[in-house]
């Protein structure tokens, strides 16, 4: 029951925070979307080259406080890890970042998506079904990214460390000679932004209820195939509190047509989010939960985010990443390629006797 209490409470705060940050400046129905966010950050260090989606996000960086804070004054625990196949990890964080660009969000996006009123994001909830299904039809059969290490507490700060220097660099717009080390769009999603400190205080707190719940929404869906519902509760959550709160703002917009930053392919938008939740599963968490688990020093997330950072960079800089009209005439052979990868991995990356 206790853990149910934290799911709910979990999926809660991210669906009212996340329609909260729509009202305060962010993006229609992304208000904290994993991927999106990391598209941003990526671009604004310029390893893309898409104008329109550059800034350094700070619910990104507050997730991982977030995760730190509530992993060193909560759950008491901080626990430093490395070392479990990061060759693996960060080429699923490419193809996990592909699969949700053909999508246009993560899990979280998706939810929130529904919780705005909008139904093309069903097609991705089914696909993302289906993908976490294959990666736990893979695990059964032996599939498993290895035995893990722990790490020095030295070493597991170092992210923490990065992160608050990335977030200094955005508040003082930093900058080398003449010219800005850090780019920000003027117009388009990348210019849509909330306040610097209300974005990085409420995705704080976003990180603290879900290292205290480890809730997962992939982690939930896959609990659903071994019979396990209770962590499926936070999902539920996220998108009756995102409903009731976009509702009570005047920002619902209920239809299939015409949706913020989402386009109506349906058969693209399922394998796209096919992919990337057959990534997440093989990863052992979605984009959030990563980024959560990066404030609690766990570095093999830190290697899948990067994976998703470089993913980014590739779909923007080849033209893989849709756009409201749809996807590109290149997204069906990256999708392709990532499905090969991943179920090469599933196939072959089992435990030896």
């Amino acid at each position: 029951m206790n853990k149910l209490k934290y799911y709910v409470i979990s999926g809660g705060v991210l669906g009212v925070f996340g329609a909260l940050l729509v009202y305060l400046g962010n993006p229609a129905n992304m208000g904290i979307c994993a991927a999106c966010f990391l598209r941003d950050t990526t671009g604004a260090f310029g390893f893309h080259n898409a104008q329109t989606l550059q800034y350094i996000r700070p619910e990104i960086l507050g997730l991982i406080f977030g995760g730190f804070l509530a992993s060193v004054f909560w759950t008491r625990e901080f626990l430093p890890t490395t070392g479990s196949s990061p060759f693996v990890r960060f080429f699923l964080g490419i193809f996990a970042m592909i699969g949700c660009l053909v999508f246009l969000g993560c899990p979280w996006r998706a939810f929130l998506r529904l919780g705005g009123g909008d139904m093309s994001a069903l097609a991705g909830v089914a696909g993302l079904i289906a993908g976490v299904f294959a990666g736990f039809s893979f695990k059964k059969f032996g599939y498993t990214l290895g035995d893990t290490q722990k790490a020095t507490k030295a070493i597991g700060l170092m992210p923490l460390f990065i992160a608050v220097v990335i977030f200094l660099a955005l508040i003082f717009e930093l900058k080398l000679g003449e010219n800005n080390a850090i780019f920000s769009s003027s117009k388009g999603p990348g210019s849509m932004h909330a306040n610097v400190w209300a974005s990085l205080g409420i995705a704080m707190i976003v990180g603290i209820f879900m290292q205290k719940s480890k809730f997962c929404s992939t982690g939930a869906i896959g609990s659903m195939f071994r019979g396990e519902f209770s962590m499926f509760s936070g999902v539920i959550s996220i998108i009756v509190f995102a409903t009731i709160t976009n509702l009570a703002l005047g920002q619902y917009k209920f239809g299939f047509e015409m949706q913020p930053i989402a386009h109506n392919q349906w058969v693209w938008n399922f394998l796209g989010m096919a992919l990337a939740g057959l990534c997440f599963s093989l990863s052992e968490g979605c984009p959030g939960k990563h980024l959560v688990q990066i404030g609690t020093g766990n570095l093999n997330s830190v290697i899948f985010v990067m994976g998703m950072m470089a993913g980014a960079a590739l779909a923007h800089n080849f033209m893989l990443a849709s756009s409201p009209k749809g996807i590109t005439q290149f997204a069906p052979y990256a999708l392709a390629i990532g499905f090969c990868f991943a179920i090469y991995v599933g196939v072959f990356n089992k435990k030896q006797a």
